[in-house]
């Protein structure tokens, strides 16, 4: 992929058997309560921004910042009160500077660097589908009670997911919210699952929930039906299953047809989150176009700050937000790092960053739980991001066969999930890994319905199972160290606490 594609980046699309790449990386309403609208922007001029004003929570928007907004060329998209955030539209490149002047504005921020909407090659990256072949051959593999493509699912049995279906497979009461490119809640496996009313489509910033507005379009990346799939896929004697088969699943939309997540979207998908009542989040993208957003340039700061309380709120809320690592083999623990892909929806290029004031949002955000990936030997994926002290947690995402080879019947490295369309197809990267510790939340969730989110997190560290470090770390057996991993088994920068347990989260 190259670096002005849009950044679908958490999740990996392999030819089956070869050696891993380049990560993809990706992206990204009647008005609801989680965002009462003050008025409806026109149409923008084709040079307009999307912008985020940052005000006190919970004061709305006042008419000295109103006036302010409309005096600097602005128009106001929505408020979200609860946190103090109003997303704007303006065509004037003097916007933020000029706002940040006004009392009461804490911070401001354009969301993007290219015009509305913004343009951008399309995203080459595809799934892998099953051949007739396979999925006939799968069938034939499963054993009484499993659903036909579970043989397949080495994944399962590797967070003792298999095991723990045997005591509950989650409760209905439970729901996740997928934030993500969209769910196409018609998949066999996917709609006796589906919960119509938690779901929404947040990419204008502005909630939608016209019918059917969370679904993927025909030409929109396939990612977050095979994320609701891995976490929810029913147990129904169709295709593949869950991790919580027994739990609900909505999707929350907040990817541009382009395939970019911008702030506008992410903050309106985690607010709606914790205003209807979902239980746990999964976050597998990165808000564009920055990689990571240096709270030492005025417009990034905004931009963090304005996740930053949009996650905050959800866990207030009760919500446990989890989101991926990342898929470029990075120590994020490291002091600098050198990203050569901000800003993607305009011209990138090589910048290093100074990680104690630069993040990756929402994955690095206080609160949220950073999942790395592992393959199916239970070793670190070989794109996996990783850094002590900022992964928490690891499940499988997949790898290569070349690098870590499944148990039979699996033939591939990667995740089986289900496409849109009613198909069923392999993807890899830490967008598979946080899936996976997203549905054991939901199975602790079940098993304890009146936890707080701090306890559910809780309980996933503690029940998780602790993995030494990979000492030596020569993934592709070149005699080159490929990563280095720091710590305990219980606390490493591969591992974090451990790979998730689903049995211990049932049980325990």
């Amino acid at each position: 992929m190259t670096a002005s594609q849009p950044r679908l980046r958490r999740a990996l699309a392999l030819p089956l058997g070869m050696a891993m790449a380049t990560a993809v990386a990706f992206l990204p309403d009647v008005t609801a309560s989680a965002a009462p609208a003050d008025t409806t922007a026109a149409a923008p001029a084709s040079d307009a921004l999307s912008y985020v004003v940052n005000v006190r929570p919970g004061h709305g928007v006042t008419a000295q910042v109103r006036t302010a907004i409309a005096k600097a060329g602005g128009t106001v998209v929505t408020s979200y009160d609860q946190i103090g955030v109003i997303v704007v539209h303006s065509a004037n490149p003097d916007f933020a500077r000029t706002v940040r002047t006004v009392r009461g504005v804490d911070s401001a921020g354009a969301t993007r660097t290219a015009p509305l909407p913004a343009q951008s090659t399309t995203d080459t990256a595809v799934p892998q589908p099953l051949t007739a072949a396979q999925l006939t051959n799968a069938q034939g593999e499963a054993a009484d009670g499993q659903d036909p493509l579970e043989p397949l699912q080495w994944d399962l049995p590797a967070i003792k997911a298999d095991k723990a279906h045997r005591k509950t497979l989650g409760s209905a009461k439970v729901t996740v919210g997928v934030i993500d490119t969209g769910v196409d809640d018609t998949h066999p496996d996917i709609a006796p699952n589906f919960d119509r009313r938690a779901s929404v489509n947040c990419v204008s910033g502005k909630p939608d929930r016209t019918d059917g507005a969370w679904r993927p379009s025909a030409s929109e990346s396939p990612h977050g039906t095979h994320v609701a799939g891995e976490i929810a896929g029913a147990k129904n004697g169709v295709g593949i299953t869950g991790v919580a088969p027994g739990v609900k699943v909505a999707g929350i939309k907040v990817s541009t047809p382009e395939g970019f997540f911008y702030t506008e979207a992410v903050v309106c998908g985690l607010v709606w989150a914790a205003d209807h009542g979902i239980d746990v989040t999964n976050n597998s993208y990165y808000t564009d176009p920055w990689y990571f957003n240096c709270v030492t340039d005025p417009d990034q700061k905004a931009l963090v700050e304005a996740v930053r309380r949009a996650a905050q709120y959800a866990e207030k809320k009760g919500t446990v937000n989890v989101a991926a690592a990342g898929n470029e083999n990075y120590d994020l623990a490291a002091r600098t790092i050198t990203d050569p892909s901000s800003p993607n929806d305009s011209t990138p290029g090589d910048r290093v960053v100074d990680t104690r004031s630069c993040f990756d949002i929402p994955t690095q955000l206080p609160g949220v739980v950073t999942v790395a990936a592992t393959g199916a030997e239970g070793i670190k994926s070989s794109y996996s991001n990783y850094g002590r002290s900022v992964i928490d947690i690891a499940a499988p995402g997949g790898d290569s066969t070349a690098y870590q080879k499944p148990p039979a019947p699996a033939t591939s490295g990667s995740i089986l999930g289900p496409l849109p369309g009613g198909t069923w197809g392999y993807m890899s990267g830490t967008s598979m890994a946080t899936p996976h510790v997203v549905g054991v939340a939901a199975l602790i969730r079940s098993t304890h319905p009146h936890a707080s989110a701090a306890q559910v997190k809780a309980l996933l560290h503690a029940e998780a199972t602790p993995t030494a470090c990979t000492d030596p770390y020569d993934i592709d057996g070149d005699g080159t160290i490929d990563a280095v991993c720091e710590g305990p088994k219980n606390r490493n920068s591969f591992y974090g606490q451990g790979i998730a347990d689903a049995l211990a989260a049932v049980t325990r």
